[in-house]
């Protein structure tokens, strides 16, 4: 609905966008950390183990969501001049920022809750309540976006991006409510008091925190790696910027399949692991990889019809749309090595506590080359966009190289629990 906007608009939102996405990755590493210990204290059918990592993730991921929130509200134009030296759209996509922020405080509890379901494998409520929140942010959106008139008789006035912004705070509520207050009325393994979830026990909080801190580290330089590839291409122009967030929102309607099943290994294997099966979590890994690449392999050609429909999504200029073709039809031939990489991260080392080995194979290639290649293809080099696109995904070949010997040489599985 932004696309409709203009490319203005569109580069806006999605560097102003970048701001949630740091503070996301920076959550789901710490949610995703708990999470370790919470499928494996599942497993073992540790209650207790699990309360007490829960009240460690609402405390850090609320503590985070804050610290996002006070940045996006009180110094959003220095965020986004990281990414783009464009005033314009620096100043829409401060705007934008300050009528988002509000979510971000929803998000922190949210996510420490729906990552604590999944991982006890009540995962039909974080789908549910995603469900909802898309539904009420997709018809507030439309409404929001571009108002409601009957009978010449305007009922809610345009508010554009802010709109957009507007429907996402309240998406976001409602959808923290779904995931807090329905586990306590049906009583789900996960209900606690605040005792229990806050309970101190000598000695698990600095196990917690070598696991988890490489898996924060991690996804701390990851996001902010990911939004430095933002910032080479805002630096590239502001059509290119608008072409890779085309190119970023068509490709995740596929994606978040794969982001889904990573999460879905992760819990599988970390239960497996913490019922004490290390040779069946070695198997389950192996198939999950062979699974997830092949599938990567065939449904990334739903990219090639969906690059054709772009015309009729976005009403941006045709170098805009040619450029975002061409990034989709790369991304078709990567597809595999990113599902590769996700599955190996997310869903292998992690659920085994392999969480150091995970932080060097992430964020070692995208830092030490990708990026230094990306900059350089643009500031130095002023290479066509494809090659500077080219440049930011080599480190996707180094990664599945490195994580695939690890795969196969199992030595990434740990019970944590123990």
């Amino acid at each position: 609905m932004v696309g409709q906007l203009g490319s203005v608009d569109i580069a806006a939102v999605g560097l102003g966008n970048q701001i949630f996405f740091v503070m996301s990755v920076i959550m789901f590493g710490v949610v995703s950390g708990g999470s370790i210990f919470i499928s494996q204290f599942w497993g073992k059918k540790d209650m207790d183990g699990v309360h007490r990592t829960m009240g460690i993730t609402i405390i850090l991921s609320s503590a985070v969501s804050i610290v996002f929130f006070l940045l996006a509200t009180i110094i959003p134009e220095l965020c986004l001049g990281i990414y783009s030296n464009d005033e314009v759209v620096i100043k829409r996509g401060a705007d934008y920022l300050r009528a988002v922020a509000p979510s971000y405080l929803f998000i922190g509890i949210g996510f420490a809750f729906g990552h604590a379901e999944r991982s006890t494998e009540r995962v039909k409520l974080p789908m549910t309540a995603t469900a909802i929140s898309v539904v009420v942010n997709c018809v507030l959106n439309y409404v929001l976006i571009f108002g409601v008139s009957i009978k010449g008789k305007q009922l809610v006035n345009p508010h554009g991006i802010i709109g957009a912004a507007i429907a996402t705070d309240i998406a976001r509520l409602v959808e923290l409510i779904i995931l807090v207050v329905v586990p306590y009325l049906k009583h789900y393994e996960i209900a606690a008091s605040p005792a229990k979830y806050f309970k101190i026990q000598r000695g698990f909080l600095p196990k917690y925190i070598r696991i988890c801190l490489p898996v924060l580290i991690n996804e701390g330089l990851w996001g902010f790696g990911a939004s430095m590839q933002n910032a080479v291409f805002a630096h590239a122009g502001t059509l290119i910027i608008a072409a890779f967030n085309i190119t970023g929102t068509i490709s995740n309607l596929i994606w978040t399949f794969f982001m889904g099943c990573g999460n879905a290994v992760a819990i599988i294997i970390g239960k497996t692991i913490g019922e004490a099966q290390y040779d069946k979590a070695r198997t389950l890994a192996k198939k999950s990889i062979l699974f997830l690449t092949v599938s990567a392999a065939v449904l990334s050609l739903l990219l090639i019809p969906l690059a054709k429909l772009l015309p009729f999504f976005f009403k941006v200029e045709e170098d805009v749309i040619y450029m975002a073709r061409t990034f989709l039809y790369m991304t078709v031939v990567l597809y595999p090595l990113y599902a590769i990489n996700m599955c190996m991260v997310v869903g292998v080392c992690r659920s085994g506590g392999d969480t150091i080995y995970a932080l060097i194979m992430d964020v070692g290639f995208m830092w030490c080359i990708s990026l230094p290649l990306g900059w350089l293809a643009v500031t130095v080099w002023h290479l066509p966009f494809w090659v500077i696109f080219l440049c930011l995904h080599t480190e996707d070949i180094g990664k599945a190289t490195m994580g695939l010997i690890r795969l196969f040489n199992g030595k990434w599985v740990r019970d944590v629990t123990r």
